[in-house]
C-alpha cells in the first residue's frame, strides 16, 4: 500500500506503480483531582489514568493485574460509545475518579461515565472547517489535561481551552497562536506541569517557527514561551538559547521567512524530581536542508530532545538525533523516562524511537548521549558515534537524482504511543515503512511556492522536495516490536497486515494490547509476543489503549477512529464504522455496536475529458488532492473518498464542488482564486484518465 504522493516525470505506467497502499446531562460529583501529588500516587494503585501517558514518565504502563496472560481471553465488551466522527481518532483517554474524558476529531470533548459509558456532557469548540486543509494529517486531536476540576483542551485552530471538570462550561479561553498569517494548528494533548498548562502546536510541512508556552491553570494567563529555532537575526534573540541555535543556521537562506519548522505537536514529558519537562522537537521547514540553511549546520533545535524547567521555560540541555534533518524526520514521538542498569550502573534515562529509525537511550540528568541502534533498516545513516553523532551516508542528501528515503517521511515509527514495562523492560512500539522516493525541488521558492507538481503546494504545503519522482522500491510493512534498551536489540515482533498500527499499552498482567489498522483490538503475552485474545474494532485504530479501576474491575479502554495523514487516502480493513470508544472488562456481555461495511463503489466512467490535459491535470492534482484523496481508482479511498470511485456526477461538476462547494462545510479546500476552470478541466481528464488506464480490459 504504498502511497502515491507526488512526482516529477510521470506516465502512465509510473503513475500505476506508484501505489500498492459533540446535551448537557447530569452534573458529576465535585471533583478536586487529579493534581501533582494525585498524579505521583496513581503511579502505584493505577486506578485512574490521568496523564496522557499515564504517569508524568510517559510509561503507559498499568500496573494493575486483574487481566493477565492468564486470563485475557475471557474478556467481553463492556460498553461502547459513539463518537459521531468519521475523521481519524488519536485520543488517550483520560480517566478520573469514575469520568472519562476523551476527545473526537474537530478537537470536540466528550465526558463519559467511565463505568457505563454514559455520555455526561460534550463541548464543542467549534472549529472553523476552513481550518481543515491547513492541518497537514487529518483534523485529529490526541486529547486534553486533567487537573485541580478542569479540563484543557487544544482546538485545531489554536486556541487553548479550560472546561469545568463537571459540567463542561467553559471557564476560560486564550488564543496561542503568535502570528494568525501563519497556518498554524493544534493537535496535541496539553500537558500540566507544576500548575502550568503546556501547549505545542503543528504547521511545519507549511511554514511556521515552532515554539511551546505555559499558562496558568487557574487564569489561563501566559507564564512563558519558548521557541525551538531562532527568528529574524536582525531582531534580538529572545535568550541564551537562540542566540545558540542561530550559530548553526546559515543566514544566508533567511530560514526565518519561512519559520524554520520545529513544531512541539506531540511529546512531553515530566520528571518531578529533577523539576525538569522534556519535549520532542519536529522537523524544518522546508524539508530540504540546503534549502533553509545553504551553507548547511546541524540547524538547532531541530529533530532534538530538549530539557526545560517547567516553572520557567528556561532551556536546561538538548540532544539533536538529527543534526541538519532533510528528512522530515520529526523527534515528536513518545519520550518515556525510566530509571535502568547500563553496565552495572542504575541510570536515568529518556528512551526514544523517532522517525529517523533508531532507538535511543539518552542520560535524562544531562542530555548525554548512551546508545542508539536502529530498529527498522535505514539508509540514511550507518549508525552512531560515541559522541552521538549519526555517520551518515553521503548520497541521503543527494541533490541531483531521486533516492529512497529508508525510512520515509512516515518515519520507521510515527506518533503512534510507545509503552514500557518494568516488568519485562523493554518498550513496545509500532515500526514501520511507507516506501517514498525523495528529491530537492529545483523549482522549490521560499514562501508561497506553487507550481503544478510541487506536493500539494496549492494548498500552502512548503516541503521543497518532490516525492515519489521515481517508484520506490523498498517494501511497506507495519509491525508491533518489543525492544530491550539496555541491549538495544529487538526482543520479538509481530508482523501486521499494513502499516499505520495504533499505539500500546503494556500491564504488570503481562501483556501488551495494541489496535491495528485492519480494525482489531489484540492483546499479546509481554515476554513472547504470543497472540493471546483479538476483539473487531468495526474501524482501524491508531490511539493508544488505557486502563483503569472501577468497583473492583480492570477495565481496557480504546478511542478507535481511522485516519491521521496516512488513513486519509488509505485503508486496510473493509469497514468504516464511525470513531467509538470501547471498553472491556473480564466476562463483559455488551453487545458491540453494528459495523458499517466501506462502500468502495464503481471505479469511474464516462466523463468525458480531453486525454491532451492528462499530463497537465496529474501535476495539478499533485499540487492540490492527492494528499487527501490519493491516485484516482489505484488506491481505495480512506476516511476521504478515493475520486476515482465516486458518482460520476461528482466529477463531470468538479467545479461545482472545487469553488465553494458543499463539503467546504466539511473541511475540504475552497479552491475559488487558486484554480481556475481551465484548471479543473485538466484535473477532471487526470482523474477519468486514470480509471480508464487501470480499467482492465475485456
Amino acid at each position: 500500500m504504498t502511497l502515491m504522493l507526488a512526482f516529477r516525470r510521470v506516465t502512465m505506467p509510473s503513475l500505476l506503480l506508484l501505489s500498492s497502499l459533540f446535551t448537557t446531562g447530569p452534573v458529576l460529583a465535585d471533583q478536586a483531582g487529579p493534581d501533582e501529588a494525585s498524579i505521583l500516587a496513581n503511579r502505584d494503585s493505577g486506578k485512574d489514568w490521568p496523564s496522557h501517558g499515564f504517569d508524568y514518565a510517559g510509561t503507559r504502563f498499568s500496573p494493575l493485574t486483574q487481566i493477565t496472560s492468564k486470563n485475557v481471553d475471557k474478556l467481553g465488551l463492556a460498553w461502547s460509545y459513539n463518537l459521531e466522527s468519521t475523521r481519524g481518532i488519536e485520543a488517550t483517554p483520560i480517566v478520573v475518579d469514575g469520568t472519562m474524558y476523551v476527545t473526537a476529531s474537530w478537537s470536540v470533548v466528550h465526558a463519559l461515565d467511565a463505568k457505563t459509558g454514559k455520555r455526561l456532557w460534550s463541548y464543542d469548540p467549534k472549529v472553523p472547517r476552513e481550518k481543515a486543509y491547513q492541518a497537514c494529517c487529518d483534523v485529529v486531536n490526541r486529547g486534553v489535561a486533567v487537573y485541580k476540576g478542569k479540563v484543557f483542551v487544544g482546538s485545531l485552530d489554536g486556541r487553548l481551552v479550560a472546561l469545568d471538570a463537571n459540567s463542561g462550561k467553559k471557564l476560560w479561553e486564550t488564543d496561542t497562536i503568535i502570528d494568525r498569517s501563519r497556518p498554524y494548528t493544534v493537535t496535541g494533548a496539553p500537558r500540566v506541569f507544576r500548575g502550568n498548562v503546556i501547549i505545542g502546536n503543528g504547521g511545519a510541512e507549511f511554514g511556521v517557527r515552532g515554539y511551546i508556552t505555559a499558562y496558568d491553570a487557574e487564569t489561563g494567563k501566559q507564564k512563558w514561551r519558548w521557541f525551538t529555532v531562532p527568528g529574524d537575526p536582525a531582531k534580538p534573540y529572545e535568550n541564551e538559547a537562540m542566540a545558540k541555535a542561530a550559530k548553526t543556521w546559515d543566514p544566508k537562506g533567511k530560514y526565518w521567512e519561512s519559520g524554520g519548522g520545529g513544531t512541539v505537536w506531540n511529546s512531553m514529558v515530566f520528571d518531578p524530581e529533577l523539576n525538569l519537562m522534556y519535549i520532542g522537537t519536529g522537523n524544518g521547514t522546508p524539508w530540504v536542508h540546503r534549502k533553509r540553511s545553504p551553507a548547511g549546520g546541524d540547524n538547532l533545535y531541530l529533530a532534538s530532545i530538549v530539557a526545560i524547567n517547567p516553572e520557567t521555560g528556561d532551556y536546561v540541555w538538548h540532544y539533536q538525533e538529527t543534526p541538519g534533518d532533510n528528512w522530515d524526520y520529526t523527534s515528536t514521538q513518545d519520550l518515556i523516562l525510566a530509571d535502568i542498569k547500563i553496565d552495572g550502573k542504575l541510570r536515568k534515562v529518556i528512551m526514544h524511537a523517532p522517525k529517523n529509525g533508531f532507538f535511543f537511550v539518552v542520560d535524562r540528568t544531562n542530555g548525554k548521549f548512551i546508545s542508539a541502534q536502529n530498529f527498522v533498516d535505514v539508509n540514511w545513516a550507518t549508525g552512531y558515534d560515541k559522541d552521538g553523532r549519526p555517520i551518515e551516508i553521503a548520497e541521503a542528501r543527494s541533490e541531483d537524482k531521486p533516492f529512497d528515503a529508508i525510512p520515509g517521511p512516515f518515519g520507521g515509527h510515527n506518533w503512534h504511543s510507545m509503552s514500557y514495562s518494568p516488568k519485562t523492560g523493554l518498550a513496545y512500539f509500532p515500526a514501520q515503512n511507507i516506501p517514498l522516493n525523495l528529491m530537492e525541488d529545483k523549482n522549490w521558492k521560499k514562501h508561497g511556492s506553487n507550481k503544478p507538481g510541487q506536493p500539494m503546494s496549492g494548498i500552502g504545503w512548503n516541503t521543497g522536495m518532490l516525492i515519489n519522482a521515481e517508484t520506490p522500491s523498498s517494501k511497506p510493512f507495519g509491525r508491533l516490536l518489543a525492544w530491550d534498551p539496555v541491549k538495544q536489540q529487538e526482543r520479538w515482533r509481530y508482523e501486521h497486515v499494513a502499516p499505520w498500527n495504533g499505539g500500546t499499552l503494556s500491564t504488570a498482567g503481562n501483556l501488551v494490547f495494541q489496535g491495528t489498522a485492519d480494525a482489531r483490538l489484540m492483546a499479546f503475552d509481554a515476554g513472547s509476543g504470543d497472540v493471546l485474545w483479538q476483539s473487531p474494532m468495526g474501524t482501524g485504530v491508531i490511539a493508544a489503549p488505557i486502563s483503569y479501576q472501577m468497583d473492583g474491575d480492570q477495565y481496557i479502554t480504546i478511542a478507535a477512529g481511522w485516519g491521521g495523514v496516512f488513513g486519509q487516502t488509505q485503508r486496510a480493513s473493509d469497514t468504516a464504522t464511525p470513531g467509538t470508544v470501547y471498553t472491556f472488562k473480564l466476562n463483559g456481555k455488551a453487545q458491540m455496536p453494528e459495523f458499517t461495511q466501506y462502500q468502495l463503489g464503481n471505479l469511474l466512467s464516462g466523463v468525458k475529458y480531453d486525454p491532451a490535459l492528462v499530463e497537465e491535470g496529474t501535476y495539478l492534482y499533485v499540487s492540490n488532492c492527492v494528499f487527501c484523496h490519493g491516485v484516482p481508482g489505484v488506491d481505495k479511498g480512506g476516511n476521504i473518498p478515493n475520486l476515482g470511485y465516486v458518482d460520476k456526477s461528482f466529477i463531470e461538476n468538479l467545479d461545482k464542488f472545487v469553488f465553494n462547494g458543499p463539503f467546504v462545510s466539511r473541511g475540504m479546500p475552497d479552491f475559488t482564486g487558486k484554480l481556475s476552470a481551465e484548471d479543473v478541466e485538466k484535473i477532471k481528464a487526470f482523474i477519468q484518465g486514470t480509471a480508464d488506464a487501470i480499467r482492465p480490459k475485456k
